[in-house]
């Protein structure tokens, strides 16, 4: 994988401050398929993780699911808005991913982790570094949910236009099974989301290979 120019904080608070990012707050139909991946997975009561939490818009589904929900991320204007959108629901940590041993700066551990628009923005070495650091948070029985963007998805073209001054490298899915695999994981479900963004799309059979999105739910060997 190429190396990506990684985002710094400063470029996140500008992101999460333009008024055209405020749509990554509302519903959408890649998010209502991303809500039917999690719907499995979702226990009230337990631990949730927002990894790159963004927009908040998945901390408030979690607090809305009954879980008990941390929002994680490096720029504290992303942080802002997932208190916005939980209404102070969740527990807010400003924390860099990259760092070692991550699991030491942080004491609860997770039913469920997620990402969505996080791995792209860095290298695959990175990308190791990360997966551990999140893996290492999961409960024994608790599951990684990763969501990335689709090489080949028509999106890409103008993803630009949506997400100014962020550069990504998106991913073919076996560069995502790969990931999960050479960290450890045991992929338990896996596929693609949003092939067209309306209300049939048929994912179950090309989602992988021309949805926008693409994702894995893993487990602890």
């Amino acid at each position: 994988m190429n190396k990506t120019a990684m985002p710094q904080s400063q470029d996140w608070n500008h992101f999460w401050s333009l008024d055209q990012t405020k749509k990554f707050t509302k519903i959408s139909w890649s998010k209502k398929r991303i809500m039917s991946v999690l719907q499995e997975y979702v226990k009230p009561g337990g631990c949730a993780l927002d990894a790159g939490c963004g927009s908040g818009f998945f901390s408030k589904y979690f607090c809305d699911s009954g879980m008990k929900t941390s929002s994680l991320d490096y720029s504290q204007e992303a942080l802002d808005i997932a208190r916005t959108m939980t209404q102070g629901q969740t527990t807010l940590l400003q924390k860099d991913l990259l760092r070692a041993n991550l699991a030491g700066d942080i004491d609860n551990r997770f039913d469920i982790i997620f990402t969505d628009g996080l791995f792209e923005h860095f290298t695959a070495a990175e990308q190791d570094v990360i997966f551990t650091n999140l893996f290492s948070l999961l409960t024994t029985d608790g599951v990684i949910v990763t969501v990335v963007p689709n090489r080949f998805s028509p999106w890409e073209i103008i993803r630009p236009l949506y997400m100014p001054g962020i550069e990504e490298t998106p991913f073919v899915f076996k560069q995502l099974l790969d990931l999960n695999q050479r960290n450890g994981a045991f992929v338990v479900n896996q596929g693609g989301l949003n092939t067209f963004p309306f209300a049939f799309s048929p994912d179950k059979w090309v989602g992988r290979l021309f949805g926008m999105l693409l994702f894995t739910v893993a487990r602890k060997p």
